[in-house]
């Protein structure tokens, strides 16, 4: 008999809870906030999809997971499936269920959410991955060789979702990794508590089964340059993933004090060099009892958070603008008010203050307003004439932005944009023939989902040049007879190398 078609009101009408670590205890650890969805919870939010039939979750998805065809299969307890639908386009279901904004994306368009709360597909993406991962399953097609060598630079997600695809085509991927371990920003931004290392590591694990290999504490640029590898070092094609994180400050007085770093310092301090763990690791840092950390995004709940958990007594959230408009993910701003976090909306630091050592004693303010919406959209923050005021802290953290770091840009001939980041055309090419571009060092600071979708269009463009048949775009409507040659399409017709001494 068919099943009955759902419709609103047939489906489970609340949104299933995420179990969580109290409040008060994970202040003090660094375990992960969320615990998970177990098998039922899993079940009974599958059965919140309504299984539309245009699909306007997969159009929200930048690497285009078919979503309701994973959600089937948890609902019909066929788990494998589910895990196999969702790394035929994202072999990291595992951390993106975790720290992908869905609900800007996928769940932002739901159809539920139109009427109830979306379905929580982030939620069940991750209960897949973790799945997946205690069962040790992996999809590793059958890879004929193709004889072609690509250099990936930076193992952070647009350079993993790129290397993933290119492997599957057949070719030997290298994967070139400043820092000693793999996993980019993954591993050097983000705290345990939202993303565990191990996590990391399991996934990083299946592209490894795909054969990529990763070859790390190496610095394109000092080392060799991008010209280099697609010379002297053979590769046929080259893909630039680096990433943005050389952070930015304010030009106020005072930021030169001690006591006054980066948020992407204290982040890489804290999680990839395990300064958490002094004195067991010998990475030196020096928490603040009373930190401050400038900015409202992502980054900044992070910095927040982790101040907290390494023993500050009181910590400060400093915006200019209101909650509304805070970059941040709404259950990042929940989870850290929940843990205590004070925050100080509609203020703007003017000046660090020191002692006579040149350390942070205070950080003086003034109150904003909003005003006319600026070039972004968000009302302008305005100065309150006369309500300067100052409070003390002995720390200053910076979570304002990322630009390009400019080493790549400084030993390479790759055009430029007036910001320092990669220039690209639409395909995602670079000026130099064969290397390719994308995630933040061409768009500037994006999501993690954003930026394997960048990995995975750079793939497709790379294919495309190195005239590998991409059975993602093989089915197309049969070209006309003028547009063969010898009775081949001219799109698949091949090229020889030719270089001049």
């Amino acid at each position: 008999m068919a099943a009955r078609k759902k419709t609103i009101r047939t489906i489970p009408q609340e949104r299933t809870p995420m179990p969580e670590q109290d409040p008060r205890e994970r202040a003090k650890n660094f375990l992960e906030v969320a615990c998970g969805y177990s098998l039922a919870d899993a079940q009974r939010e599958a059965e919140r999809c309504l299984q539309c039939p245009d699909e306007p979750c997969v159009r929200g998805c930048p690497v285009g997971i078919d979503i309701p065809a994973f959600i089937q299969k948890i609902a019909d307890k066929h788990y494998h499936g589910a895990y196999d639908i969702i790394t035929d386009t994202n072999l990291l279901p595992s951390i993106c269920g975790r720290v992908c904004p869905q609900e800007n994306q996928c769940e932002g368009v739901c159809t539920v959410g139109d009427t109830l709360e979306p379905v929580a597909i982030g939620r069940l993406e991750r209960f897949v991955g973790d799945l997946a991962i205690k069962e040790g399953w992996a999809n590793v097609p059958y890879i004929e060789p193709s004889g072609f060598r690509v250099g990936i630079v930076g193992a952070g997600p647009a350079g993993m979702a790129c290397a993933a695809d290119m492997a599957k085509a057949g070719c030997e991927v290298v994967v070139y990794e400043a820092f000693h371990t793999p996993g980019g920003v993954l591993k050097y931004g983000i705290p345990d508590f939202r993303l565990p290392n191990e996590v990391i590591d399991a996934e990083i694990d299946k592209l490894r089964q795909l054969g990529v290999r990763f070859e790390c504490n190496t610095l394109v640029g000092r080392l060799f340059t991008i010209e280099h590898m697609i010379t002297e070092m053979g590769f046929h094609a080259v893909f630039i993933g680096t990433g943005a994180g050389y952070p930015s400050f304010m030009g106020i007085p005072g930021e030169s004090l001690n006591g006054v770093l980066s948020a992407n310092e204290l982040l890489t301090r804290c999680n990839l060099m395990r300064a958490r763990d002094f004195p067991n690791f010998d990475t030196p840092l020096q928490p603040g009892k009373h930190v401050a950390v400038i900015g409202a995004g992502n980054t900044a709940m992070d910095a927040l958070r982790v101040s907290l958990r390494l023993g500050a007594e009181s910590v400060h959230c400093i915006y200019r603008r209101s909650k509304k408009e805070a970059p941040a993910r709404v259950e990042e701003i929940h989870h850290a008010e929940e843990e205590g976090i004070d925050f100080n909306w509609l203020t703007s630091p003017v000046e660090i203050l020191g002692d006579a050592n040149n350390n942070v004693r205070a950080l003086r303010c003034v109150k904003m307003e909003l005003g006319e919406p600026d070039e972004s959209g968000r009302r302008r923050p305005v100065p309150v004439p006369g309500s300067e005021f100052e409070f003390v802290c002995d720390s200053v953290v910076f979570a304002i932005g990322t630009n390009a770091n400019p080493i790549i840009g400084q030993t390479s001939k790759l055009k430029l944009s007036k910001w320092g980041y990669i220039a690209t055309d639409d395909n995602l090419a670079t000026s130099i023939a064969g290397v390719y571009a994308g995630g933040d060092i061409v768009t500037g600071a994006a999501t993690v989902i954003e930026a394997m979708g960048a990995g995975r269009k750079a793939a497709r463009s790379m294919k495309a040049y190195l005239g590998l048949r991409d059975s993602d775009v093989v089915y197309q409507p049969a070209p006309e007879t003028a547009a063969r040659r010898f009775g081949i399409d001219r799109n698949e017709h091949n090229f020889a190398r030719v270089r001049i001494a």
